[in-house]
């Protein structure tokens, strides 16, 4: 009887994702600071607002990440991660209304999918750009997606280990100041050939669509 056994590249697949959930995102924020004059002057009456205070929530337009494991259709699920339970998983986080991941994985037959969709709540617009290109940055040689979110980059890589191929897709949209990554990979034991790269650029794309329809239907700030 033959033994299946998933290739290091796929069993160390998971440690990353578990640390990025752990070590969740960061934000800092400092106090704002009132000079001596306006602490004199008369206090504001209950329906006043500081100027800044209203250009701050302006410029944030989502307070916290939605439930990840909520935001993409059964169906696509279904048809991307064949076989796997469409509750999916979330991994833990050190603060979910700042970053929160969802995923999903299955092996049916000799085909292997694995679906991460993670959401990260900046402090402002212009904090989220700036993640957003960092990252992208990072994974260069992808293309741009259009016609979702505020900008969107999409890159698809193969790695080969013990003659076992992978490929993985990941999508990055900034939305505001939320930035959504989906990362879409797989593999065929059997074979050992992976996905096409249309395959799997099509997946992460359809699902990052989804994530984002989530984000601006769940709560705002």
């Amino acid at each position: 009887m033959r033994t299946l056994s998933l290739p290091l590249a796929l069993t160390a697949r998971i440690s990353p994702v578990v640390v990025l959930a752990a070590a969740g995102w960061a934000l800092t924020s400092s106090p704002a600071t009132t000079p001596a004059a306006e602490k004199e002057s008369a206090p504001q009456s209950a329906g006043e607002t500081p100027s800044g205070a209203s250009t701050a929530a302006a410029s944030k337009q989502y307070a916290a990440a939605p439930a990840p494991c909520g935001s993409i259709d059964t169906a696509t699920l279904k048809s991307l991660v064949p076989g796997a339970k469409t509750a999916g998983k979330e991994i833990p986080s050190t603060d979910t209304a700042l970053r929160r991941t969802c995923s999903w994985n299955a092996l049916k037959g000799y085909d292997y999918r694995w679906l991460d969709v993670s959401f990260e709540i900046a402090e402002s617009d212009a904090a989220a750009a700036k993640s957003y290109k960092e990252n992208t940055a990072e994974k260069s040689g992808g293309g741009s997606v259009p016609g979702v979110g505020d900008a969107g980059y999409s890159v698809v890589n193969l790695t080969t280990e013990d003659k076992q191929q992978t490929r993985e897709g990941v999508v990055i949209i900034q939305a505001s100041n939320a930035l959504v990554t989906v990362t879409y990979n797989g593999s065929d034991f059997e074979s050992k050939k992976a996905p096409s790269t249309d395959e799997i650029n099509k997946g992460a794309i359809k699902a990052a669509k989804e994530a984002v329809a989530a984000l601006e239907g769940g709560q705002k700030a």
